[in-house]
C-alpha cells in the first residue's frame, strides 16, 4: 500500500501548495482531469478571454452612437476558440509534466475516494498519507427536467469549446455564469434567450445591482423571468417547453443553474470528514477538517467558490502544514467578487438588504457614472457606485459598482476596508486623478 507524507486531492489551487519547503517530503497529488483546475481550464481564464473579445465586438456595434464609423460583421469563432485553448491546454499539460518530473512527487491521474481515516482509493488501490489536503472543487448542477438527460446539453465545462458559434442559444439560469456566457454569445452574434426562474438576475447581489443588470439584459436580449423549462427534447435542434406554456427552439442549450461541491463524490464521511447541510466540507479557522490530519480548501469547502479565496486558502495551508506550532487563520472579512458580464459588477462586503435584515444601522450613497467626467464622456447611462457605511464608526460596510471596469474600481475600496480606513479617510486623504474613472468612487464616498 503506497504511503506518502502529504497527499493533495485536486490540482487546481491545491497544486500551488507544493513548494521548496516540501523538498524532503514524499508528496502525492491526485487529479483525474487537467492540471490547473476549473479556473484555468473551463472557468475564469477562458471565459474572461471570451469576455474580452465580446467586449470588443459590442464596442464595434455601439461606437457609431459616439460618431465613430465602426461596424460588427461577425467573428471567426474557430480562430477565437483555438487562440484561447491553444494557450491554455499547453499550460495544463506542462503543469502535469512538471509535477511528474519531481523526484519526490507522485502523480495519480485518477479520481479519489476515501475508504478510511487518511486512506483513499485511487485506481483500485488504497493509498495512505500522514496529511491530506482536499481541494477537489465543485461541479455543475443539472436540474431534473424531463427529457434533458441524453440531449447533449452544454455546461460551463464545455460550452466554450463548441465547434461552431450557435445561431440560437438558450441559457437556463440567471447567475454569474449565465450572465457572462449570455454576454459572450450575444456579443459574438448568437441570438440568446435566457430562462431564469427568479424575478431578478444575480441572486445574492445587492438589489440595486440586480435590478440594473436585469434591466440591461432585458433591453439587450430575450430574457424570460419567473420561468422554468418544463421539458426538453432534441432532434437536430433543441425544443424547450417552458412553464408558461410557450416553447423555444435552439441550436445549443447551456445549463448554468449553479455548482455543487464534490465532497460527496469523495465519500468523505468514510474518513470522518464532516459536511454542512449544503454539502461543503466544514473547517476551522486554520482550514482543518473534523478529521485529524486532513485539511480542505477552495470550492469543496467555501460556498463563495472564488479562485482568489482558494489561492489565499492554499497559502495558509502551505504555511500551516510546515509550521504546526504557528498556525495562521483564514480571514474572510473582506471577500470581493465580480461578474464579467456587460456591464461589469464589482462588489465587496454587505448588501443593503443584509444590513436591513440584520437591523444594523447604516448610511448609503449612490453616484452614477453619468455624474462623473469620464462617465459623461462615455455616455454611460446605467452604471453606478453604491457605498454603505456605519454612521458611528464611519467604516465602510459594503460597496457595489456596476459599469465599465467595476471589478478594478472596487479594489481601492477593498484595500481601504482591509486597512481599517474610515470612509472620510478614503475620500479625503488621497488625491483622485481627474477626470479618471476612480472619481466615481471618490464622489460616492464624499456623499456619505
Amino acid at each position: 500500500m503506497p504511503h506518502h507524507d502529504l497527499l493533495i486531492i485536486g490540482a487546481g489551487s491545491g497544486n500551488s501548495i507544493i513548494g521548496p519547503e516540501h523538498d524532503n517530503w514524499d508528496v502525492a497529488i491526485a487529479e483525474p482531469w487537467a492540471f490547473g483546475g476549473t479556473c484555468m481550464n473551463r472557468g475564469c481564464i477562458p471565459s474572461k478571454m471570451l469576455v474580452h473579445v465580446a467586449d470588443l465586438a459590442l464596442s464595434a456595434r455601439r461606437a457609431p452612437d459616439l460618431g465613430v464609423h465602426t461596424a460588427f460583421h461577425g467573428v471567426d469563432w474557430s480562430a477565437i476558440r483555438d487562440r484561447i485553448f491553444g494557450r491554455i491546454d499547453p499550460i495544463a499539460a506542462s503543469g502535469l509534466e512538471y509535477r511528474r518530473s519531481l523526484a519526490n512527487v507522485t502523480v495519480y491521474e485518477h479520481s479519489a475516494r476515501f475508504t478510511d481515516e487518511r486512506t483513499v482509493e485511487l485506481d483500485g488501490r488504497e493509498v495512505t498519507a500522514d496529511r491530506i489536503v482536499v481541494a477537489a472543487g465543485a461541479r455543475t448542477i443539472v436540474p431534473n427536467i424531463p427529457g434533458l438527460t441524453g440531449t447533449g446539453f452544454r455546461t460551463s465545462d464545455d460550452v466554450m469549446r463548441l465547434d461552431e458559434l450557435p445561431e440560437r442559444l438558450v441559457i437556463l439560469g440567471g447567475g454569474f455564469i449565465a450572465a457572462e456566457m449570455a454576454h459572450v454569445f450575444d456579443g459574438l452574434g448568437s441570438r440568446v434567450t435566457l430562462i431564469h426562474r427568479g424575478d431578478l438576475m444575480l441572486r445574492g447581489a445587492d438589489e440595486d445591482v440586480r435590478r440594473c443588470i436585469t434591466d440591461v439584459y432585458l433591453d439587450r436580449m430575450d430574457v424570460r423571468l419567473e420561468t422554468t423549462a418544463s421539458e426538453v427534447s432534441h432532434n437536430g435542434t433543441y425544443d424547450i417547453r417552458l412553464s408558461d406554456g410557450s416553447s423555444l427552439q435552439a441550436d445549443q442549450l447551456l445549463v448554468a443553474t449553479g455548482r455543487q461541491p464534490n465532497g460527496d463524490l469523495l465519500e468523505v464521511d468514510r474518513a470522518g470528514i464532516d459536511l454542512d447541510d449544503q454539502g461543503y466540507i466544514t473547517t476551522d479557522e486554520h482550514l482543518r477538517t473534523s478529521a485529524n490530519g486532513v485539511w480542505a480548501l477552495g470550492d469543496v469547502t467555501n460556498p463563495r467558490q472564488l479562485k482568489h479565496t482558494a489561492n489565499a486558502e492554499a497559502r495558509i495551508i502551505t504555511h500551516n502544514l510546515t509550521n504546526p506550532g504557528e498556525l495562521r487563520s483564514v480571514d474572510r472579512r473582506f471577500v470581493p467578487h465580480a461578474v464579467f458580464g456587460h456591464p461589469q459588477v464589482g462588489s465587496v462586503g454587505h448588501t443593503e438588504k443584509e444590513l436591513i435584515d440584520s437591523g444594523r444601522s447604516h448610511i448609503v450613497a449612490t453616484r452614477r457614472y453619468s455624474e462623473t467626467a469620464y462617465g459623461w464622456a462615455m455616455e454611460d447611462s446605467t452604471g453606478f457606485a453604491k457605498v454603505l457605511a456605519d454612521p458611528d464608526t464611519r467604516l465602510l460596510l459594503g460597496a457595489h459598482i456596476v459599469g465599465p471596469q467595476a471589478a478594478t474600481l472596487v479594489q481601492q475600496l477593498i484595500q481601504g476596508m482591509a486597512a481599517g480606513l474610515t470612509v472620510d479617510q478614503m475620500a479625503h486623504d488621497q488625491l483622485y486623478i481627474h477626470p479618471a474613472m476612480p472619481e466615481l468612487v471618490e464622489q460616492a464616498l464624499l456623499d456619505l
